[in-house]
């Protein structure tokens, strides 16, 4: 380690190059056990690792990685200040940066500011850390829902150990935006972790310097190596042409063979006992029995794996956000293989990814392949695929626990569920598909119950929303007098019906984003002024597969049909708000009462105990809503105390309209 004395600048933010070059050295784990966990998760795990030790690497001063960073906070930790901090901070904005891309970036190329040369590259391998247990397993999931300054707050309190302030000042002198708001985020993550936060991060699951390698997909490499190669040769015969004025035809181009040869053949499939479900703790597509009349059709299978494997030209191919189309690896299972309307189709499911190939039955003609996530599917989840989709109508394979099927439509409240017919293989009959467009005058959803074999009548509803799994809809009631926090629950209640359709055609804006499961939370009720009756504020929270979730805050009155949709007053994308790890909301919005005088509105969830709004309105009031005469559309801020001194700001944080 270097001994130089040379001091660092002060009130520059600049370091002597050899104090930052012997942090890095020093601290180098740690840091890109930092980056990691802060760089966006769709990332992937072996483009994070290299990124991580890349960002590590170019954190010496000289290497631009934005703005120049503001003073960092002194550190206390036994390691060269300001070199740690300032250090430190360099890689936090580098990490965050990769959440900051121009509108239309390609998601595989770092953002612009960070597009000098990215060592280190590694050519023909997976570079990804090692497996962990099951916790460390839902503290990835937990950590892929919150933002990048809420992940990075999280390892600076968790792992790092600094105290709340340094962190606050800390990401602030890395350009994060709203960094109190990420510190709450990350409290709320640790206080739900416990004690075992710390060691939770320090596992193998989140260190990028100890990986495991394994090759890339080698048949697909070796046919493009041959097909650069042919390419190479075919433009050097042009060029030649040219070159000696021989006039040629035109060059051939090579194809995607449609006759591939799979990854792994029809034997190697696995195929789960058809009672295994029954007697068993992992309920999931694990448990799923080969089902259909073409189990046996290796044909049809073997055609299925070789489009999966490598698609030939004129294959429909659809693959899900953050989902991998990598050829079919060994322990892929196999789900079902038979002939649903005019097309044969086979599913499988390899772990992590449901897929479903489907072919004209009668006459030859296109082929299309879907890949969707599945990591992490439980009773619910795991409870249905689209099975086939056509013509407005879509047939879904049930669940071998689904012992009762209905479908109902979520508009109307009071609508009885009507019986759904489904075959000895589990294949529905055809029901009605959402329209993403025109009027909503209807939203079909299905109501199922499970056998009794793994649970007493758990009834729930899943909704299509385009991709081969259904969401599951849910339910968070208001918050009763003095009780602990309420737990999301099953959306087949009276009060979730008539909650959730007053959201209902909120639903198909959310189709092809592979949405997981949907939460209606009615997190605030309040009296309107001038008797203007009883008005309802709730935060309908879609979380994906892939981690991050979006949600809407809506406003709903009693004056209203129960059909009205709810006014929407806030939104926010990529954040941990009305889930498990973010329990707090506040949010506001204007209301006109029926003498004409406006109103602007305020109520926050269950710990909050006093409301502020600045703006064109500035009042300051104690409780957990507000009502206040305002200008007809005021531009205000809303911000609410919380019982523990904490400030919250509202979701999405745009001016009340």
């Amino acid at each position: 380690m270097s001994t130089s004395q040379r001091p660092a600048a002060r009130g520059s933010g600049r370091v002597a190059l050899d104090q930052a070059e012997a942090v890095i050295v020093d601290q180098y784990t740690r840091l890109v056990r930092l980056a990691y966990l802060t760089l966006p998760h769709d990332l992937g795990r072996h483009r994070r690792v290299l990124v991580a030790h890349a960002l590590v690497q170019r954190a010496l001063p000289g290497f631009r990685v934005g703005r120049a960073a503001p003073r960092v906070p002194e550190q206390r930790r036994g390691i060269p200040h300001p070199a740690a901090a300032h250090v430190r901070a360099r890689v936090l904005r580098s990490a965050l940066a990769h959440d900051r891309r121009p509108r239309g970036w390609p998601g595989f190329l770092p953002p612009p500011r960070t597009l000098l040369p990215m060592l280190p590259v590694v050519w023909g391998l997976r570079l990804f850390p090692r497996a962990g247990g099951d916790e460390e397993v839902a503290l990835g999931q937990v950590l892929s829902e919150a933002s990048a300054p809420a992940r990075a707050a999280f390892v600076l309190l968790q792992l790092e150990g600094l105290p709340r302030s340094e962190v606050v000042e800390l990401l602030t002198a890395a350009g994060a935006p709203r960094p109190e708001q990420a510190l709450r985020t990350a409290r709320d993550m640790g206080d739900a972790k416990g004690a075992a936060a710390e060691a939770l991060l320090r596992s193998r699951e989140f260190d990028a310097c100890s990986v495991q390698t394994r090759p890339t997909d080698l048949l697909r490499r070796r046919r493009r190596y041959h097909l650069t190669w042919s390419a190479i040769g075919i433009i050097a015969l042009v060029c030649a042409a040219l070159l000696t004025g021989v006039a040629g035809g035109p060059a051939g181009t090579s194809s995607r063979n449609a006759d591939a040869r799979p990854a792994i053949s029809p034997a190697e499939l696995l195929r789960t006992p058809r009672d295994a479900w029954a007697d068993t703790s992992r309920v999931d597509f694990t448990a799923w029995p080969a089902r259909g009349a073409r189990t046996d059709d290796d044909a049809l299978i073997s055609r299925a794996l070789g489009v999966w494997t490598d698609p030939p030209s004129g294959t429909r191919v659809g693959v899900a956000k953050a989902t991998s189309a990598e050829p079919p690896p060994s322990g892929t299972q196999l789900l079902y293989a038979g002939d649903v309307g005019r097309d044969a189709v086979v599913l499988f499911h390899d772990g992590r990814r449901v897929v479903r190939y489907a072919e004209p039955a009668a006459s030859p003609g296109a082929a299309s392949l879907d890949i969707s996530r599945s990591d992490e599917a439980d009773v619910t989840t795991a409870a249905a695929l689209v099975v086939s989709r056509s013509a407005g109508k879509l047939r879904y394979l049930t669940a071998p626990w689904i012992a009762e099927a209905q479908t109902r439509d979520l508009l109307p409240p009071n609508s009885p569920g009507r019986p759904l017919d489904v075959s000895d293989e589990g294949v529905t009959d055809a029901v009605g598909e959402p329209s993403g467009t025109g009027a909503c005058d209807s939203l079909p959803v299905l109501q199922l119950r499970s056998s009794g074999k793994i649970v007493e009548k758990h009834a729930f509803l899943v909704a299509d929303l385009g991709g081969l799994t259904p969401a599951h809809l849910s339910y968070t009631p208001l918050p009763g007098t003095g009780a602990p926090a309420r737990q999301p629950r099953e959306a087949t209640s009276d009060a979730a019906l008539r909650s959730w359709a007053r959201t209902a055609c909120r639903l198909p804006e959310l189709r092809q984003s592979g949405v997981r499961s949907v939460n209606q939370w009615d997190f605030a009720e309040q009296e309107l002024p001038e008797r203007g009756g009883r008005a309802v504020w709730s935060c309908t929270r879609a979380s994906t597969w892939r981690g991050p979730g979006s949600v809407l805050v809506q406003f709903r009155t009693s004056a209203e049909s129960a059909t009205a949709p709810a006014k929407v007053v806030g939104r926010a994308h990529s954040t941990a708000a009305c889930s498990r790890f973010g329990q707090h909301v506040v949010a506001g919005t204007s209301w006109t009462a029926g003498s004409g005088r406006h109103y602007l509105l305020a109520a926050g969830s269950r710990e909050v105990d006093g409301i502020e709004v600045t703006g064109d309105v500035d009042v300051t009031d104690e409780g957990r809503t507000l009502a206040v005469k305002a200008p007809r559309s005021p531009d205000v801020t809303v911000r609410a105390r919380l019982t523990d001194g904490e400030r919250l700001d509202e979701v999405g944080r745009r001016p009340v309209r």
